[in-house]
């Protein structure tokens, strides 16, 4: 059992959460890059006195944190990243009906459920993944073969009566247009990711940036200002209806989502996602949006979770907030002890993000009833390709630029924007079939 001083560690967890409310709330900066920075200046908050248990526990608390505010720029901004990229149409359905406080509670209750259950969860499905993940690795090329094969094969598209029995497979295939297209702009993305030249360079730049900036904001938002849509006068206070079951249910697809992606190499979070929407069941009495945020900020949380019991359990790292804390704390060195003490911080953190994310979201949703939507749009649209522009210079604008008319094929399509998120997908299967070898 690492030796812990109460005022460094409180300290260091107010910290990390002050930086999560940063990371979460703006567009373009992450988890990553405050913890690559922290690891850099290890050296100076050693000479304050600092060990570095303590700046791994301010990278810990900043990335669960993150995961609980993150949903705020995502509904009212249309401004996402990976983790949150497929939240925002269902968001922002619920902002245009005067809800937008109720997705950012929705998310927050998803995000403190899911804590709950991951650390009920964390022991038994440890020991488990442990034993099969020698067989996940050999087949996770197989594994995200079949949840594209299933994210096209249940698309549905729109409902219309007289349509015909065989309607459903031009949706399907408007599915696989637009999956493919968005994959092989992820390859290209990634594979000349090195050619970005950032004006301002805060970490390592991501080409996710553009990709998901394009795909699924400035997209939305375009689509907002094409259609002249007025955002209706937001309830500033609001709880939501939704059963106690659909909530449930929520938390407990988006916790397994966020578990599995944890264990699995090379891929992220934004794939557990697409995961969640899967297993949401699509329904008929408009609550599967509100269901689907439950799901999709739990898989969030959950995995940011599991991420550090795959660290202890497996030794690997699935983050870079995991590469950061193992830099810092060998792992050979972890005692159970410190385990728990970790997982201790995650439920404090958690329970001061949830009551921070509503009274963020509550107090953004009455700001946003007094402006107009489409200057807004527009100044969020301006804001974004600024953003674009000096986080990954000229390459990253130009891939912004080609992203966003790709983002809007689904709503034209009427499908489901998950399928856009072969943007990822589509890249990380063609490195476990040919680049992994």
């Amino acid at each position: 059992m690492i030796e812990v001083s109460i005022t460094l560690l409180i300290f260091s967890m107010l910290f990390g959460f002050i930086l999560g409310i940063i990371s979460g709330l703006t567009p373009g900066i992450h988890v990553n890059n405050f913890a690559l920075i922290l690891v850099a200046l290890s050296p100076l908050f050693l000479e304050m006195g600092f060990a570095p248990f303590y700046i791994a526990v301010i990278i810990l608390s900043n990335s669960i944190t993150h995961t609980f505010i993150n949903i705020i720029p995502s509904v009212f901004l249309g401004a996402p990243e990976a983790d949150t990229a497929l939240s925002v149409l269902p968001g922002h359905a619920l902002l245009m009906e005067g809800r937008g406080a109720e997705a950012v509670r929705l998310s927050a209750i998803g995000s403190a459920g899911a804590v709950v259950i991951a650390l009920i969860m964390a022991a038994p499905l440890g020991l488990f993944f442990l034993n099969i993940y020698d067989t996940i690795y050999t087949y996770i090329g197989w594994i995200l073969i079949l949840i594209v094969v299933l994210m096209i094969a249940t698309e549905k598209g729109e409902v219309i009566q007289g349509q015909g029995s065989l309607v459903h497979l031009k949706f399907k295939a408007y599915a696989i247009i637009l999956f493919t297209i968005s994959g092989l702009l992820g390859v290209f993305a990634f594979d000349y990711e090195g050619r970005m030249s950032p004006l301002v360079r805060f970490g390592e730049p991501s080409i996710l940036l553009p990709l998901l900036s394009g795909l699924f904001g400035a997209s939305m938002l375009l689509l907002s200002l094409m259609t002249r849509s007025e955002v209706p006068v937001q309830q500033e206070s609001c709880g939501f209806a939704l059963s106690q079951k659909r909530i449930v249910r929520g938390m407990v697809t988006g916790s397994a989502a966020g578990s599995l992606v944890a264990w699995l190499p090379g891929v992220s979070s934004g794939v557990g996602t697409v995961i969640a929407r899967l297993l949401v069941r699509e329904e008929k009495d408009g609550d599967s949006p509100r269901e689907f945020i439950i799901a999709l900020s739990g898989t969030n949380t959950a995995n940011a979770i599991f991420n550090l019991v795959a660290l202890y359990i497996i030794d690997r790292t699935r983050s870079g907030a995991m590469v950061a804390i193992d830099r810092l704390i060998n792992i050979n060195e972890w005692g159970f002890s410190t385990v728990i003490l970790l997982l201790i911080i995650i439920l404090f953190i958690s329970i001061i993000s949830y009551y921070a994310t509503i009274f963020l979201g509550d107090r953004i949703a009455g700001f946003l009833s007094r402006i107009d939507y489409s200057k807004l749009c527009t100044a969020v649209l301006i804001g974004l390709t600024l953003m674009v522009t000096i986080f990954t210079g000229l390459f990253g604008f130009m891939i912004f630029l080609i992203s966003t008319p790709i983002g809007m094929i689904s709503s034209f399509a009427k499908i489901r924007k998950t399928h856009a998120m072969g943007v990822i997908l589509l890249p990380v299967i063609i490195y476990f079939f040919w680049g992994n070898r």
